[in-house]
């Protein structure tokens, strides 16, 4: 039986996750363009945008996640939570401006409600 594994970015089954992880790269390349001068992005932006995707395809509520400032799972960790924080309180009133469908569509996710933490092993 060989492993089969599943696009992250085009498998139907994650749309909302790859639409909060445009959000995420478009709000770091937007603070890292205004305050690092990055042209692609700087180390600091990049190593935060590849912590945020790697949390974002890890996340146990799968597609059915919360924004994270609503999760009641916290999995960055401190200093990173603290640097995405940053980022987002800069970045999120601009999104509006630059690019409202994404910004539109994050504040929409953000009235979701919260689903409950799953069970382990999946017996619940």
């Amino acid at each position: 039986m060989s492993d089969q594994f599943i696009g992250f970015t085009s498998d139907k089954q994650f749309v909302q996750r790859v639409r909060e992880l445009k959000t995420i790269d478009v709000m770091i390349r937007m603070y890292c363009a205004h305050h690092h001068a990055g042209a692609p992005l700087c180390a600091d932006c990049g190593e935060l945008f590849d912590y945020a995707q790697r949390r974002l395809q890890r996340c146990v509520f799968g597609d059915a996640k919360p924004n994270c400032a609503k999760c009641v799972v916290h999995c960055y960790n401190d200093e990173m939570r603290e640097k995405i924080r940053i980022v987002m309180r800069w970045a999120g009133p601009r999104m509006l401006l630059r690019h409202p469908v994404l910004g539109i569509a994050h504040m929409l996710a953000d009235r979701k409600p919260i689903p409950t933490l799953p069970t382990k092993g999946g017996n619940g």
